[in-house]
């Protein structure tokens, strides 16, 4: 007999021995079981339940201490696509030229066309597929909250998170307008328009979607050396693609 079963017909002798004291402290005689038949008898008996998890306990480490609900949210200031996360504000392009050239222009230029090699903002339309792309907001990002996200969170740059909310929305107005996503100089952006804002490259962008897309290569046991007979050929070099522009090489901006 296996100890499970032991186990079971242990605890039911217990069960029966306490009937049948029971009844002969009340005079009266004990209820016999009923008998079982031989499938009953033959089905092994059911594992136990397990019990009930317990709540996790916090363990202490003796560091540091629980962040403060105020103090979580000083950092949760992502921006998403559908708008999620936009900070409250309103600002146009005519009013964040002047912010422009006085936080930003000493890196970016006044127009967007970059400072030295500090990163160029502005231009670069229809040059990806050359073979010196000028990647800017305008030409190759995908959607405008990256650029409100990013503005709030580093700009300016050693005095990050200084803005006001419409200080921040003239700004990405500005840097939107001299993309040319934006043709009105008084037009207002605010956290109830934001999200409508489109940028001309996001349809080139997608969810990665290897997982349905390539699963037909994928091997059990993938090759890692030798697999492509033939020696290795150089195709492209990544100072090719360098998206800081050379001094005299940025775009011209009108």
């Amino acid at each position: 007999m296996s100890k499970s079963r032991e186990l079971v017909a242990l605890v039911a002798a217990v069960v029966i021995g306490g009937a049948s004291f029971a009844a002969a402290q009340s005079g009266k005689p004990a209820k016999e079981p009923p008998a079982k038949t031989a499938r009953e008898a033959a089905k092994p008996a059911s594992p136990a339940a397990p019990a009930a998890a317990s709540a996790p306990t916090k363990v202490p480490y003796g560091i540091g201490r629980e962040a403060k609900p105020d103090e979580i949210a000083g950092w949760d200031i992502d921006v998403r696509p559908d708008g999620q996360g936009l900070p409250p504000g309103k600002g146009t392009a005519r009013k964040g030229e002047d912010l422009f050239v006085a936080q930003c222009a000493a890196c970016h230029g006044e127009f967007g066309e970059s400072a030295g090699r500090w990163p160029v903002l502005a231009g670069g339309a229809g040059s990806l597929a050359s073979h010196d792309p000028v990647k800017t907001i305008g030409s190759y990002w995908p959607y405008a909250s990256t650029v409100i996200d990013y503005v709030r969170r580093a700009m300016p740059f050693g005095n990050a998170q200084s803005l006001s909310g419409d200080e921040l929305y003239s700004i990405v107005a500005y840097v939107l307008y001299l993309n040319d996503v934006i043709t009105d100089q008084d037009q207002e952006l605010s956290d109830k328009n934001f999200p409508t804002v489109k940028l001309s490259n996001e349809a080139n962008f997608f969810d990665d979607d290897r997982e349905v897309s390539e699963k037909a290569f994928w091997k059990k046991d993938p090759c890692m050396s030798n697999c492509v007979a033939g020696a290795p050929k150089v195709l492209g070099r990544a100072r090719a693609i360098d998206v800081t522009p050379e001094d005299g090489k940025g775009p011209r901006v009108e």
